[in-house]
């Protein structure tokens, strides 16, 4: 441009000198509806160079007004820009109405307006002023009705935040409605079905949740044992539903000890202790865990022997389990093995002491008709379960504090 510019000074200062300093400069004639114009040449160049700049001042003129708006709008998005910078610091600093306050101003001269008023929003939230969080929530749906969903499930993630399940609900079903495999939705409802513990709702939702796969997958897994634990621990469950809950976990999920206990525990609950055995047998194929042995051992089977037979088996695979040794004493009682009950039940004391072995201990010294020693059993036994163990709650002793 500049060259430009020096190019066309340079012409016309040559064609004025030339006109001065030449002594035939050239002729022109123009006759145009009976007007007629003499000059020479050196003078029509500057003429049109003349008028060459009086267009462009003109053009220049014309367009001075909307350059001017335009200078006017760079100016004030600046302004708008610094105003939503020192939000955002003001924000991370902690000074939340100051952060709210400069991010609302700047917004209307925003080039992202819908950030601006989510951000609000959740300022407004943290304050507690959730009336004028949704008076921020409305203008950013207001500012773009592109992104419904954006401000619909921000609006969720903040109802929940605060408690307002119903109304998170209601916000998330809005989604639904138009996406109802939306990811993030999704995420939102499993959370909020997780926090009511509503277990058949988030039951129903698991196997959308993992195809979504927005979730981590140990988070869905502690959702899937927490649910499924919740809705085995009633009384008396019947076997269809308690089969029909089982068949529903992934088979991976099967192998899972809480889950294992789970459905064993619902099986003797729902006086299926046969079942019970046979899945207890299967589990322990597999991986030791003393607290299913433990629940073999209170089992009622027809087989009491071979209840026995079972559980020394495993005792001869772990002779120092007390877990293991106090079932076997409780098979023997079962069995009317008295003394070996004993011996089992006692060994059981010596490795690992407990209330519970105690208690065993004191029933059957009273069936032998021994009541010092039964007596004395459940001394020992109400003194360690006063003391406290890792798995027994300590009870308060008379005169202590609640």
């Amino acid at each position: 441009m500049k060259f430009g510019l020096f190019l066309v000074l340079v012409l016309l200062i040559g064609s004025v000198a030339a006109h001065f300093l030449l002594e035939n400069n050239g002729y022109v004639l123009i006759n145009f509806h009976g007007y007629t114009v003499e000059m020479s040449v050196p003078i029509l160049i500057l003429v049109a160079f003349l008028a060459y700049l009086a267009v462009r001042a003109l053009v220049r003129l014309w367009q001075a007004p909307r350059e001017l708006g335009a200078m006017t709008a760079r100016a004030r998005a600046k302004r708008s820009n610094q105003r939503i910078m020192k939000g955002f610091i003001a924000l991370s600093e902690g000074k939340l109405a100051r952060g709210e306050r400069l991010l609302t101003r700047g917004a209307a001269d925003s080039e992202t307006p819908l950030l601006n008023y989510l951000t609000a929003a959740r300022a407004a939230q943290a304050q507690g002023d959730r009336q004028r969080r949704d008076g921020w929530l409305k203008m950013a749906r207001d500012s773009d009705g592109e992104t419904t969903n954006a401000v619909l499930l921000t609006q969720a993630e903040l109802q929940i935040a605060a408690g307002e399940y119903p109304a998170a609900h209601k916000t998330l079903a809005q989604i639904h409605n138009s996406q109802p495999n939306h990811p993030q939705a999704l995420k939102l409802l499993g959370e909020l079905l997780h926090t009511e513990q509503d277990w058949p709702g988030l039951t129903e939702l698991l196997p959308k949740l993992r195809r979504a796969r927005n979730i981590p997958a140990q988070t869905l897994d502690n959702w899937t044992i927490e649910t499924f634990e919740a809705q085995l621990s009633v009384p008396d469950p019947d076997i269809e539903t308690v089969n029909a809950h089982w068949n529903k976990l992934p088979k991976a999920l099967r192998r899972n000890k809480r889950l294992i206990r789970a459905h064993i525990n619902a099986l003797v609950a729902g006086n299926h202790d046969e079942l019970a055995a046979t899945a207890i047998r299967k589990a322990l194929k597999t991986d030791r865990d003393s607290e299913l042995v433990a629940i073999y051992g209170r089992l009622k089977l027809a087989d009491k022997n071979g209840q026995l037979r079972q559980i020394e088996k495993w005792l001869n695979q772990n002779p120092e389990d007390p877990v293991i040794l106090l079932a076997a004493g409780r098979a023997c009682i079962r069995n009317e093995l008295w003394g070996k009950a004993r011996s089992y039940i006692e060994s059981s004391i010596a490795i690992a002491a407990s209330p519970v072995a105690y208690h065993e201990l004191g029933q059957l010294m009273l069936k032998l008709d021994e009541p010092a020693a039964a007596t004395t059993a459940f001394a020992k036994g109400l003194t360690l379960s006063t003391t406290g163990t890792p798995d027994i709650p300590r009870l308060e002793s008379a005169g202590s504090g609640p």
